[in-house]
């Protein structure tokens, strides 16, 4: 099916043409980092994976993942790409419980997941400048667990009043409870060195001119001149089942804790590795209505489908005495 139009606007924004906006469903729960900690199996910590099927321990990154995947669970069946984050657990009197993700409001039955943006320059205007997209075995990652403030303004929480809350943002996990969840947001870098396609931290060859909530981005530096697109996260979490404030820790703390034991907020963090197949992220770059240059989807059903088999089997669910990678045992 061929689409020529997905820009939807959120709530206090301008609608326009000037980005994409798309739901990509679970592939798997487990722990796994191709990135941080390469061939590990088990990785240290669990995370939550999205897009092609191509996903594994290694993803060597002179392999094409968009040629290795067979299917994707993203609405863009051209995306094989792969972006995974952490994973929300309820704690609570030294147990430790998995909480759901549900889907945003506009993405229809799609099971879990994420919404991926690729964005030009902001929600009213493509920008007059070249955006460049990323390359056959490019990689990065946004933020850091070891994190101890929230100075990166593009890592940050709304909690939800309703499914289309988007604002305020707050740089650490909500102190009250929410009631539609919390939603995780994660902003990538967009300047690139022209150069690298990885370094060793994920990072140094991206800079970071975000501003957060989808501000324009400030000017690329001539160190990092390169302006790709604008790659961001949004994660719902069905914490609505936990909002019981008897059930809350007694010194009014809030009780969510990310998968490598945050409570917190300020290590939330991103991973991504590129799999677009052929130029159609680069055609929608350069296109002004982004989409008319046929990029093609697939229903949410056939999405839904898409998954792996385990590499790490364990139990994540019920209630647990430890987080998974931390001596977790089924209670």
């Amino acid at each position: 099916m061929k689409v020529t139009l997905l820009a939807q606007g959120l709530a206090l924004v301008t609608p326009s043409h000037a980005y994409l906006r798309f739901g990509c469903a679970t592939l798997s729960v487990q722990r796994l980092d191709p990135l941080v900690e390469p061939g590990a199996i088990p990785s240290a910590h669990l995370h939550q994976i999205i897009g092609g099927n191509g996903f594994n321990a290694t993803m060597d990154p002179k392999t094409d993942v968009a040629e290795r995947a067979t299917c994707t669970t993203c609405t863009f069946s051209e995306d094989f790409s792969n972006y995974w984050t952490a994973v929300m657990y309820l704690a609570r009197n030294g147990t430790y419980k998995r909480v759901p993700q549900y889907p945003n409001s506009l993405l229809g039955n799609i099971k879990g997941g994420m919404t991926v943006y690729y964005i030009q320059q902001d929600f009213s205007s493509n920008g007059n400048q070249k955006i460049t997209a990323f390359k056959k075995g490019f990689r990065m990652t946004v933020g850091t667990p070891s994190a101890k403030d929230g100075s990166n303004p593009g890592l940050r929480y709304t909690c939800l009043q309703n499914v289309n809350t988007r604002f305020p943002e707050t740089a650490e996990f909500p102190k009250q409870a929410c009631p539609a969840g919390i939603m995780a947001i994660h902003h990538f870098p967009a300047c690139w060195d022209g150069k690298n396609l990885d370094s060793p931290n994920h990072q140094d060859h991206m800079y970071n001119t975000n501003r957060g909530a989808f501000t324009p981005a400030g000017a690329c530096p001539a160190s990092h001149p390169v302006r790709m697109p604008q790659l961001a996260y949004e994660t719902m979490w069905d914490t609505r089942q936990f909002n019981n404030k008897a059930d809350w820790p007694a010194d009014g703390s809030q009780p969510f804790v990310w998968s490598y034991e945050d409570s917190k907020g300020y290590g939330t963090h991103g991973d991504y590795v590129f799999g677009w197949k052929g130029d159609a992220l680069q055609r929608a770059m350069d296109s002004t209505a982004l989409l008319s240059n046929g990029i093609t989807t697939q229903s949410v059903d056939k999405a839904n489908q898409c998954t792996i088999k385990n590499t790490v089997n364990e139990n994540i669910d019920g209630w647990l005495t430890a987080l998974p990678g931390r001596g977790s045992m089924p209670m």
